[in-house]
This record gives C-alpha cells, structure tokens and sequence, in this order.
C-alpha cells in the first residue's frame, strides 16, 4: 500500500510537531492555552493545521489507491501533501515569518484535497455511466 508510506512519514511529522509544541510550552512555562506567547502560538498552530488537513487528506489518498489502483496519482498525492505540510509548517513556525512557505504549503494541501476529491467524483461517475 501506497498510502501507508506517507501515512507513517506523516505520522512522524506530527510527532516532531508535538516535540516542538511540548517544548515552546516548557520554554514559556504553559500547560494550556498560550499566554500569549508568540512561539508558543506558531507551534500550537502548526500542530493544529497539521492536525486539521491531513486526516481528510489520507483518507481521499487511500480511497484513491483502493478504490482505483493508480499509483502514480497516489504517489503525486502522497509526495504534495508531505511537502505541502513540511513548508506550512516551516513557514509558519518561524517568528519572523516568509509566507512563501505558508502560502506553498497550502496551497499544496488544498491542491491535494481538491485533485483527489475530484479525481474520486469522476471515476464514481464514470463507473455509474459504465455499468
């Protein structure tokens, strides 16, 4: 499976992600919420966003390489979103922010929703139209 791939890469990066959300809270000395604390607020949302897009995205990807059987898509969709999701969360985290990274990573991310969503729209129809 395909998608499993850049299910356990992104999975790591969610964990890195928490790593450094833990560490802004250890750094400021806050347990919930962020104080107002610049950093502290760039690592909770990049953690958050992460968290937001990328479940609904493994779920299209998958349904895409079960339901299709096209690897070459899967794994445009894999690498987009995993790149998508390192340069947001690179671009957001930084205090003095480029948002080129932001801007790029979703941008990716939305590019990978919206091919997949409607790749598996099309197919259905064109099943439905076939049978």
């Amino acid at each position: 499976m395909i998608t499993s791939v850049y299910a356990a890469l992104l999975g790591l990066l969610f964990i890195c992600l928490s790593v450094l959300t833990i560490r802004q809270r250890r750094k400021a000395d806050v347990a919930l919420g962020d104080a107002g604390h610049a950093g502290l607020q760039r690592a909770i949302r990049v953690h958050a966003n992460f968290s937001e897009y990328v479940p609904v995205s493994l779920i299209l990807i998958y349904l895409i390489e079960t339901l299709y059987a096209l690897p070459l898509l899967v794994h445009a969709l894999g690498l987009g979103l995993l790149i998508g999701r390192l340069s947001h969360a690179y671009g957001v985290s930084q205090l003095k922010e480029d948002f080129r990274f932001r801007i790029t990573g979703m941008v990716l991310t939305f590019t990978v929703i919206a091919v997949a969503a409607i790749t598996l729209l099309a197919l259905r129809g064109l099943r439905v139209l076939i049978s």
